[in-house]
């Protein structure tokens, strides 16, 4: 029988095609909430994805973010993204991914981030290393935000309610730079493979940020909440780094959260 991390990514590849197929059709999109976008690109990608679960797994829970999936039994969950970056998607940004991870026992044991749109499949498997295909990958080397590229996301909806533009604005002035592409789940596989030196964001479901989590651990790197606490899948915020940042990044956020603030917002002149 395939290993748990194999059976993902053959449908993480799968679901990968299907989603470029539809990609090239540029199918529409509907709203399922004021800004949030659902595609049938979600629908069909959830579908497969779920279909294919059950027949290798069937004693497996699965939590997938279109609302399918099923009970299960024996401890094991799957957390499932079948579109992570819709609103990209049915933009036709091409920044978007299909995301995999297995729970075990409360432990994420097993993850997946494919970006189809250039077949890059990011694996970790617990204790093994994260892999780019076939390369091992490790976080970045960098040891000041000064010189630091990060990362951070905003949500769908509320956005107009979320403090994440202190933050943004912020880190914006003190690193080189900060990018938010619009699919967390790439975000976290970026931060893994040294790409990104890290990346935060409030409000992540854990179909977001599970595979994302072990990878950035497996490939060296730290994952907390954003004031140094312990990781859940349903903390309220999450702070990955390449671990030689995460000190520097806790003591800015610390500020932030008290209304201290080293850059003051730009006026605007009248």
């Amino acid at each position: 029988m395939p290993s748990y991390l194999d059976t993902a990514k053959e449908i993480a590849r799968e679901a990968g095609a299907l989603l470029n197929d539809f990609a090239a059709r540029r199918i529409g999109f509907e709203l399922k909430g004021e800004h949030d976008l659902v595609t049938e690109a979600d629908r069909q990608s959830e579908k497969l994805i779920v279909a294919r679960l059950k027949a290798a797994f069937p004693q497996h829970a699965i939590i997938a973010e279109e609302g399918g999936g099923q009970e299960g039994h024996h401890g094991f969950c799957w957390y499932v993204d079948p579109l992570d970056g819709t609103t990209n998607f049915a933009h036709g940004f091409p920044v978007y991914n299909v995301t995999l991870a297995l729970e075990k026992d409360g432990e994420i044991i097993a993850g997946v981030i494919y970006d189809p749109t250039r077949d890059e499949m990011f694996a970790a498997e617990k204790g093994s290393g994260a892999y780019l295909n076939t390369e091992r990958i490790h976080v970045s080397k960098t040891a000041s935000i000064a010189d630091s590229l990060v990362g951070t996301g905003f949500p769908s909806r509320r956005r107009h309610l979320n403090i994440n533009v202190h933050f943004y604005h912020q880190l914006a002035m003190a690193t080189h730079g900060v990018r938010r592409a619009g699919a967390a789940a790439i975000d976290l596989a970026y931060v893994a493979c040294g790409r990104l030196d890290a990346f935060w964001e409030f409000g992540l479901n854990p179909w977001d940020m599970a595979a994302g989590w072990l990878l950035v651990t497996e490939a060296g790197g730290v994952m907390t909440d954003m004031k140094g606490g312990p990781m859940q899948v349903r903390s309220p915020h999450y702070l990955a780094d390449n671990g030689l940042l995460h000190d520097e990044m806790l003591a800015v956020f610390a500020e932030i959260f008290r209304g201290e603030f080293r850059y003051p917002m730009p006026v605007i002149p009248v």
